[in-house]
């Protein structure tokens, strides 16, 4: 799995978690929330945006995620993620990222 940049997101003031009302996706040892076309997470008092810090290839992943593939989709930036295996995938250049 990628390691993640954690930057503050500044002024945010909805507080991410069970029943808040946004997609929850497992991340490495915490959970980060759909919110606004990226990924959220509460981190030392205040919100971080969660996101991968590497390109990271997903190798051996022969499953294609696309609309209706039974996986969760998730609105993240201009692509969509797919929760698989408790992380989530890319379709990048031909092969899926790990994110």
């Amino acid at each position: 799995m990628s390691t993640a940049t954690h930057t503050e997101h500044a002024e945010h003031t909805h507080e991410h978690g069970t029943g808040c009302g946004h997609v929850s996706v497992p991340h490495a040892d915490h959970v980060d929330y759909v919110h606004d076309g990226h990924l959220h997470r509460d981190h030392d008092g205040h919100t971080d945006e969660c996101e991968p810090a590497v390109h990271t290839v997903h190798e051996n992943h022969s499953h294609h995620h696309d609309v209706g593939c039974g996986h969760v989709a998730v609105p993240h930036g201009d692509h969509v993620d797919y929760i698989h295996d408790g992380h989530r995938h890319a379709d990048h250049d031909g092969h899926w990222d790990d994110h």
